[in-house]
């Protein structure tokens, strides 16, 4: 329990701002899911479709502090490195 109000405050914001950013991190799990699972049932045209939504929803999720700017870089590229390995591009 925070003993000085500061504390409290800040305890305060913290939570309001982890309810706030949860669900974007749920969707981004669930977008790259999606995605992933587009890219391996071997139709392009979904796949392709899957991959750019996820990869504005990464955005998206970085830049409102969900996750961290760095990690959605590297799921971006790692959903176009497994697109690149199945499709041929």
């Amino acid at each position: 329990m925070p003993l000085t109000g500061m504390a409290l405050k800040r305890q305060k914001i913290n939570d309001r701002n982890r309810t706030r950013r949860r669900p974007l991190r749920s969707e981004a799990k669930t977008r790259v899911r999606g995605a992933r699972e587009a890219i391996a049932a071997g139709d392009r045209a979904e796949a392709e479709k899957r991959l750019k939504a996820t990869i504005k929803h990464l955005d998206r999720a970085a830049s409102r502090g969900a996750i961290h700017r760095r990690n959605a870089a590297r799921r971006k590229s790692r959903l176009h490195k497994a697109f690149n390995a199945a499709f041929g591009d």
